[in-house]
């Protein structure tokens, strides 16, 4: 087990650095010069020069990626051009409302779509069973910010149920803030992991070791909990950790509907601006939050299902 772990943690350093060399030759093919962006369309070659010098962008490519990831081992994400505040304090100040929307997000949908699956499975083919799948595909189907525009229209300005923009302060005014964000993301995950769970579990339930525990007598309930869950849950970790990346790019959407803080806002208005080192500390930090997650989902199936460790 601990070297199965010690190769995904080398290999998601191999995946980090890849990432991060393509995501800065990307930036630097993006169309439009950041100086004219941040100062404006009259400023004077002058001042061009001095910008582009102040954020290294007059050096060669190579030179640049090597001044870049050399700061990264010292923990240097480079400066705000705008506010000369380092980036990875701008960033981390931003990341927590991420990470909250992400956290909730997916904690309310798997809480919902693991039963909702488990019941399914067991009541194949009923009115409920069909019910929950056609509901399933039309929530998948529904993109996140169609979700959050309705829901916004619905809960906010409609009924006024709900507060509409910002993250709130203090604990239960932060809680209230998540509700529609939340639900706007974690809809789509309710009938996604409620299939994927109804499909593994029905696979299970067949397996011989579950019959032969009705055999036994035991109940129907017990064999789904006891047995087959632990077995059929294990696609669902797998999804959610490469999902990651999905809640991410989701998470951006929101955080601009909702005008919540947060690296998707955060990385929008730095796009805009063209201001490199916020785009490419919000690139790291997600690059890093995806493949590290992915290796939590790959850690813990070796956990659960020990087959799964001779696959690397």
């Amino acid at each position: 087990m601990w070297l199965y772990i010690l190769k995904r943690i080398v290999l998601a350093v191999a995946i980090t650095a890849i990432a991060v060399t393509l995501l800065f030759l990307m930036i630097q093919v993006v169309p439009g010069d950041p100086a004219v962006a941040l100062l404006g369309p009259r400023a004077t070659p002058e001042m061009k020069a001095q910008l582009h010098e102040q954020m290294g962008l007059d050096k060669p490519f190579l030179i640049q990626i090597a001044i870049f990831l050399g700061g990264l081992v010292h923990g240097d994400l480079g400066f705000d051009v705008f506010s000369q505040r380092p980036v990875a304090v701008i960033v981390f100040e931003q990341l927590p409302y991420t990470i909250e929307l992400i956290f909730v997000s997916i904690l309310w949908a798997v809480a919902i779509a693991v039963p909702l699956g488990c019941y399914s499975a067991m009541r194949r083919n009923s009115v409920i069973d069909q019910v929950v799948g056609v509901m399933a595909v039309a929530t998948i189907a529904i993109p996140p910010f169609v979700m959050a525009v309705y829901a916004l229209l619905i809960f906010a300005v409609t009924l006024r149920w709900l507060p509409a923009i910002g993250a709130g302060d203090g604990f239960v005014d932060r809680a209230v803030h998540l509700i529609l964000p939340a639900f706007a993301i974690g809809i789509g995950w309710v009938g996604y992991i409620s299939r994927l769970v109804r499909a593994s579990m029905l696979e299970i339930l067949g397996e011989s070791h579950v019959r032969m525990a009705r055999s036994f007598g035991i109940s129907e309930w017990r064999i789904v909990w006891r047995y087959a869950l632990p077995l059929a849950i294990l696609p669902t970790v797998t999804i959610l950790g490469v999902g990651i990346a999905w809640l991410l790019s989701s998470a951006v959407f929101i955080e601009v509907v909702f005008a919540r803080p947060g690296i998707g806002a955060l990385i929008v208005n730095a796009v805009n601006t063209r201001n490199y080192p916020i785009v490419m500390g919000v690139v790291l930090v997600s690059t890093v939050l995806i493949v590290a997650a992915t290796t939590l989902s790959d850690v813990l199936n070796a956990f659960l299902d020990p087959r799964t460790r001779e696959r690397l």
